[in-house]
């Protein structure tokens, strides 16, 4: 048993899903740092908030005066500020799957295939034109293609 799990464990298919978990863990840092760093401030800008993520709406009626004094005194919150992050971290990382996964496809491609301009004499199997009646090596006659 024990020589069959090192074997299940070294095929290459486990080590690269190791290998993805662990860029896809780094990859949404990125894209947490990203969305909350880069693109919320400006947003949160626009409408008129410098801290997007700290929208909340206190359930309990307390008049908290940020989310961290709410969830410091116990009170019930909806956090809708972080989840409108979250939202906008899976839009982010949607976009960037799609866009990778575009151009494995486009890499993936299999050329056109062309219609052949040619066929082979059954008699001396050279190439000669489709539209040929007689073979320019061996002169035999050609059935319609």
């Amino acid at each position: 048993m024990l020589k069959e799990f090192r074997e299940f464990a070294l095929k290459g298919n486990v080590i690269d899903l190791a290998v993805g978990l662990i860029l896809g863990a780094a990859f949404g840092r990125i894209v947490t740092s990203l969305v909350e760093d880069v693109i919320m401030p400006p947003v949160g800008l626009l409408m008129g908030r410098a801290d997007f993520s700290s929208l909340f709406f206190d359930m309990s009626g307390g008049g908290h005066a940020s989310l961290e004094a709410a969830r410091q005194a116990g009170a019930a919150v909806i956090a809708y500020g972080a989840f409108i992050n979250t939202i906008i971290a899976f839009v982010v990382v949607a976009f960037a799957m799609f866009v990778l996964v575009r151009q494995i496809n486009r890499l993936r491609r299999e050329p056109v295939q062309v219609a052949p301009d040619t066929r082979e004499c059954p008699f001396c199997v050279s190439p000669i034109a489709l539209r040929a009646t007689r073979c320019p090596m061996c002169t035999a006659e050609m059935p319609a293609a």
